[in-house]
């Protein structure tokens, strides 16, 4: 159904210059004129708190324990601002990176954000999609207020004067019919891939826990660990604990607004440490920084970065972590993040790096995390953990039939990530082309069964990649 869409029949120039040609029967008019602004106001700051992100849209903010307490670091939300579902709400410091949305949820928002009703010609989710498409996202950045780009503000007279394109009522709701059939069908697709790749992943950990914690020679004498989870180990190994074997910087630094006097360098906060334990560096905020800050928190090959602070109870990652290799690109640490340095005659640092990411497992980690609204790894508890380290030489070995033996996964792995990577930019690709007028979905939409779509939510393997710094800059 998707590969039949075609074209409208008839286009016409759009009245802002920078939309280009729209369907010649829909029209265009100024977001001021779809859009009214609502303030009103939390007198008890009991309701749901919501969040926006780039990434999901607006989601609730809920604990992970269950607790019914609000997650989030404000002493009292009174004063916040109520939301209905269908409603928009724009995270105006970050509206020009797409953080963004209509709410499906009734509850409280930030006071920095700006919250927004539509009038009764426009369909929510159609904007919803629209706003969030690269062109808006594009113009979005334009008109918003600001000399650098982390200083951009959207504030509402900007979002007023943005053209948007309108379809008649009848059709935004063909639209979004279509989308979110489409996007269920897409979504179905990415979660069996994800799930073939936490299949892989668990054998790939499987591999690595079992030769980091008994060594490669099935007949050698074991001994009783005094370690609590591990059982027995190989009798010539050691149990050392972390701190032993690794010096800690307790955190690094954020740095300040990029200046003409300071050396603008990206920084690396928890959002860009991939599955694999490697670093999106492309995807780091760029952050000014001192000669003296640059060179005391830039990273070099073998040091591992640990998540200290989760920043949300509800995504907790604390202890996920990382490791600077070779080829790496030159980035700096925040202060979200701790670093730890392999004692070279100890330890290798890719085997103290699987040691803390396949012998700490996240389950264990867990135990070492606060309690508190915000998760924080308790540093103390983390670094006196005991590991089994054999001598640096069975390391280099062990080290060399790992390689071999994951290589294989690795390789499957990379293929299926590729996959859902097209798949996502086809979908950003499928609902740009839809919402701007460039495919005609009318007919398909008048086709599609009557039976309910899966939600249109983006992937929930996402979650994970919302940026601390990011999230808490508005609450």
């Amino acid at each position: 159904m998707i590969d039949d869409l075609r074209p409208y029949p008839a286009y016409r120039a759009a009245e802002g210059g920078w939309i280009g040609q729209i369907p010649s029967h829909w029209a265009v008019r100024r977001m001021k004129y779809v859009v009214r602004e609502t303030d009103s106001r939390s007198t008890s700051g009991k309701e749901q708190l919501l969040r926006i992100s780039q990434y999901t849209g607006v989601t609730e903010r809920r604990r992970a324990d269950g607790l019914d307490e609000p997650d989030t670091r404000a002493d009292s939300l009174i004063g916040y601002k109520r939301v209905e579902p269908n409603d928009l709400v724009i995270n105006i410091m970050l509206a020009w990176n797409g953080s963004m949305g209509v709410s499906r949820y009734s509850g409280i928002a930030s006071p920095a954000y700006c919250v927004y009703r539509f009038g009764q010609d426009a369909h929510p989710w159609f904007f919803h999609n629209l706003l969030r498409s690269p062109a808006y996202k594009a113009q979005i950045k334009a008109s918003s207020t600001g000399v650098v780009e982390s200083r951009l503000r959207l504030y509402s007279d900007d979002l007023g004067r943005i053209e948007a394109m309108l379809p008649p009522p009848v059709e935004q709701v063909a639209i979004v019919r279509f989308l979110d059939w489409a996007n269920g069908r897409l979504e179905r697709a990415i979660r069996a891939k994800r799930k073939v790749i936490a299949l892989l992943n668990e054998q790939k950990q499987g591999t690595i826990h079992c030769a980091v914690t008994r060594g490669l020679d099935p007949s050698v004498p074991l001994k009783r660990s005094g370690i609590e989870w591990t059982g027995q180990i190989p009798e010539h190994w050691e149990e050392l604990p972390l701190r032993r074997v690794a010096t800690c910087e307790n955190g690094g630094s954020y740095g300040h607004e990029p200046s003409s006097i300071l050396e603008t360098i990206p920084v690396a906060t928890t959002a860009q440490i991939d599955r694999d334990g490697t670093f999106d560096v492309e995807r780091m905020p760029l952050r000014g920084f001192t000669s003296h800050e640059a060179a005391r928190y830039a990273c070099k090959p073998g040091d591992i970065l640990v998540v200290k602070s989760s920043g949300s109870a509800a995504n907790v990652i604390s202890g996920k972590c990382g490791i600077v290799r070779d080829s790496t690109p030159r980035f700096v640490f925040s202060n979200f993040l701790a670093r730890f340095v392999a004692q070279s005659e100890v330890i290798e640092p890719e085997y103290l790096f699987l040691l803390l990411t396949s012998y700490l497992t996240k389950e264990r980690v867990r135990r070492m995390v606060s309690t508190t609204t915000y998760p924080n790894l308790k540093m103390n508890e983390y670094r006196g953990a005991f590991l089994p380290v054999p001598s640096l030489r069975e390391q280099q070995r062990i080290l060399k039939e790992i390689l071999v033996a994951v290589e294989g996964v690795h390789t499957a792995i990379a293929r299926l990530e590729r996959e859902i990577d097209l798949l996502r930019e086809y979908r950003t690709s499928l609902v740009a082309d839809v919402v701007t007028g460039k495919l005609d979905v009318r007919g398909a939409a008048a086709r599609l069964p009557d039976d309910a779509p899966l939600d249109s939510v983006e992937d929930a393997d996402l979650g994970d990649e919302t940026d601390v710094a990011e999230e808490e800059v508005a609450v």
